[in-house]
């Protein structure tokens, strides 16, 4: 393998870390940070401002174990919970647990993960890194994502992974926040260089992925299908607001935002996240502090969007403390139940309730949540989805009046007032002599609306 690799080596030069890295965290004025892990048995994690990659990256000693970020953040931090935006998909495939990989050289590995992918109709990984011991599989996209697209993220990962299982997929290296070796360092334990071993398109511009075309591959709906599966739901109900209830209490209904209740949770956890920056903190009208029921809720969100597993569960609750009360020194007993159903969900089990399964972690009512932290009604003007039924009309309302104006229907108002105007000019023609037939044709109506119009 090693000699196969060094064959790779002398092909893929131009590819030093920095260059590789660049394809993900492009070289720009944008905000954000990434990060840098370090070591083999002892560990040490580090986060920078991207506008310092170049500097930084130089500085790297890179006869050690070393990792880097593939998404970026908003603070320097790498929790899932501080995600800023992601520019790629990924899968880290451990090829030495492979029956399949583990016997082949790096080359026949390749071939074998483009046949793979060929036969699934999946398109070759835009860059494969060989990580001293296994590859690295990056798709690359033509934009970035924002943090709003996680779930539908979450998703096309976790269907990669899937389809990519008996070439050695690690399941566990799936998430937002993971780490992938930095190339040109060195893997401790086989000694090899980390390297760039195939490349699709010219090595100065790797194929890009439109991502909503990967997700249309990749998940088991288009986007178009979804519409028409939410179109002939929507015909089964007599009830609108039963519908949008419905959608509202089960955030693992099929249907909600643009993909599924995994969006519905990751919403939620942004709205508890606004409610705290709009009350510059959390703490009552009575002056009592609410920072343990905003770190249950947002964790037991976070849980049910997708994007944190048992095994990061401390860490994301730490980072979450932390931003509710820097000072905060948390119990981790105080979260043991919700990490028992956090292990629950994670492993697929669910509870039957009223006739129907629902998730092993809580999914409260909107009511619930506007109850727990006393939000308000102008609160909730700011908030997404943690809203009355009353609210919920009144926008869905709003959106309703928007797309009949996009199809060029007029306002009732308007509808009004020009048959006022229609009204007055036909009783005017009559005064002056002309016949209902002359004046239908006069102001391009039939006579009947003009008799109407005379009574």
């Amino acid at each position: 393998m090693a000699d196969t690799a060094g064959a790779f080596r002398r092909q893929f030069e131009i590819f030093d870390s920095l260059d590789e890295a660049q394809l993900y965290h492009p070289a720009s004025d944008r905000h954000g940070f990434f990060s840098l892990l370090f070591g083999s048995h002892k560990k040490t994690q580090k986060s920078y401002p991207l506008n310092e990659m170049a500097r930084v990256l130089s500085l790297v000693d890179y006869s050690r174990d070393t990792w880097i970020s593939q998404a970026e953040f908003t603070v320097p931090n790498r929790r899932v919970v501080n995600l800023a935006r992601v520019g790629l998909l990924f899968v880290d495939l451990d090829t030495y647990k492979s029956e399949l990989m583990q016997h082949r050289t790096v080359d026949e590995q390749i071939q074998t993960v483009h046949f793979w992918c060929a036969d699934r109709g999946i398109p070759f990984p835009s860059l494969v890194v060989f990580s001293g011991r296994g590859l690295q599989l990056k798709w690359f996209l033509e934009n970035a994502l924002p943090r709003a697209a996680l779930p539908r993220w979450n998703a096309c990962q976790k269907a990669l992974v899937e389809a990519l299982e008996p070439l050695g997929a690690d399941r566990a290296a799936r998430d937002a926040s993971r780490v992938l070796r930095l190339v040109e360092s060195i893997h401790s334990k086989s000694g090899e260089r980390v390297e760039v071993v195939d490349v699709q398109g010219p090595a100065w511009a790797p194929a890009r992925y439109d991502f909503e075309q990967l997700a249309e591959i990749l998940l088991p709906f288009t986007r178009h299908e979804l519409q028409q599966l939410r179109e002939h739901r929507a015909a089964q109900k007599s009830q609108r607001q039963q519908r949008l209830q419905l959608v509202r209490d089960n955030p693992k209904a099929a249907i909600f935002k643009g993909y599924n209740g995994r969006s519905l949770a990751w919403s939620r956890l942004e709205d508890l996240r606004t409610l705290g920056e709009l009350r510059g903190g959390w703490v009552d009208a009575q002056g009592a502090s609410m920072r343990t029921g905003a770190l249950h809720w947002q964790l037991n969100f976070l849980c049910l969007s997708g994007a944190v597993n048992p095994a990061t569960f401390h860490h994301e609750a730490r980072e979450l403390a932390k931003q509710l009360d820097p000072a905060w020194q948390f119990s981790a007993d105080e979260l043991g139940t919700l990490r028992g159903k956090a292990q629950a969900y994670a492993s697929g089990q669910t509870i039957e309730f009223g006739g129907r399964k629902w998730p092993a972690l809580y999914t409260p009512k909107n009511q619930t949540l506007i109850d727990i932290f006393g939000i308000t009604d102008a609160e909730q003007r700011q908030l997404r989805t943690i809203i009355t039924p009353a609210l919920a009309t009144e926008r869905d309302t709003e959106r309703q009046r928007v797309k009949r104006r996009a199809a060029g229907v007029q306002e009732r108002s308007e509808y009004l007032s020009k048959a006022q105007e229609r009204k007055a000019k036909i009783q005017a023609l009559n005064a002056e002599g002309m016949t209902a037939r002359q004046i239908a044709e006069a102001v391009g109506v039939t006579t009947a609306t003009v008799y109407n119009a005379l009574k």
